[in-house]
């Protein structure tokens, strides 16, 4: 496996202040895909809960705008508790911390910055909705202790990213029900699938630093893993649907996002990382594809 990195130095950033870099770099935004990925459970579960056509617009640009900081928060949090693993393993070394282009102090006081901003999109959420954005912190905080303790890491991330699915519901509706239950459980599941691919992109240099995943777990056997994540995901969605009475669309236009998945499961080859981190990123087109589908059960046919 050749050592690479998902670091992106030039684009828009290469324009900008080079004071600004290592903080943007710091907050992933060479790489939106971590923002979308943590933004789209929410946005299944507005639609899911189908509320006004303006409420729910509203909503949906709380909740893009507040994936941006909470992921930058996430992985702010993350690089402070990894910043010596980072140093040890090819593909993170060059990470702001790791590679001592910021202090702990400085992260800590930018992880204050976003935190504030966060605050002030909770605040225009309905209060069961704000008690379950303060729970969240406890999942981001912890998250990134998981893979010293346990080989199911994945499952850590699956509940932290997949947490917008009940927050997305109580901020629409101002309560919780099974299908936002079921939705929640589909997305941990989907969630757990995709990062498995993505750790495979370490799984070496993990081995030698001690560090466990379920790409590690799994090895050579991935692949039907990650078919039964995927179908389970997919059975969790349709139920979910079901609870929530959507209309038959729907059900027909979720073999769309069935499809998307299907192609990941056959394409996957773990000993080649730069396929692991395409196939990674084609989560966003299968997760938007998902989207669709409950709004045309929910809005359309």
């Amino acid at each position: 496996m050749t050592a690479h990195t998902d670091i992106v130095r030039d684009g828009f950033l290469a324009r900008l202040p080079p004071r600004w870099q290592p903080y943007l770099l710091l907050a992933r935004l060479d790489r939106p895909i971590g923002a979308w990925l943590l933004f789209l459970p929410g946005l299944w579960s507005i639609l899911l809960a189908r509320p006004g056509a303006k409420r729910a617009l509203w909503l949906i640009a709380l909740f893009a705008v507040g994936s941006v900081l909470m992921r930058a928060a996430g992985c702010t949090v993350n690089d402070m508790w990894d910043r010596d693993l980072d140093r040890q393993v090819a593909r993170t070394s060059g990470r702001p911390l790791a590679a001592g282009a910021l202090g702990l102090g400085e992260a800590a006081v930018f992880l204050a910055v976003l935190l504030a901003l966060s605050l002030v999109i909770l605040l225009q959420l309905p209060p069961l909705a704000q008690a379950l954005g303060v729970g969240s912190l406890a999942l981001v905080a912890t998250y990134p202790l998981a893979k010293r303790v346990t080989w199911w890491p994945q499952v850590m991330l699956g509940a932290t990213f997949g947490w917008g699915a009940p927050l997305g519901y109580a901020a629409a509706t101002g309560r919780l029900t099974p299908a936002a239950g079921v939705l929640y459980l589909g997305a941990i599941l989907w969630i757990l699938g995709y990062d498995t691919v993505y750790a495979h992109q370490d799984r070496e240099d993990d081995a030698l630093v001690g560090v466990k995943s379920t790409a590690r777990l799994f090895g050579g056997r991935t692949r039907p893993f990650l078919a039964v994540c995927y179908a389970l995901a997919l059975l969790a969605l349709l139920a979910a649907g079901r609870l929530a009475g959507l209309g038959g669309g729907f059900f027909v236009a979720l073999a769309v996002p069935a499809a998307l998945l299907a192609r990941q499961v056959i394409a996957l080859d773990i000993d080649d990382p730069a396929l692991c981190l395409r196939l990674f990123k084609a989560n966003r087109e299968a997760g938007l594809a998902i989207a669709l589908a409950i709004a045309l059960g929910g809005y359309g046919v």
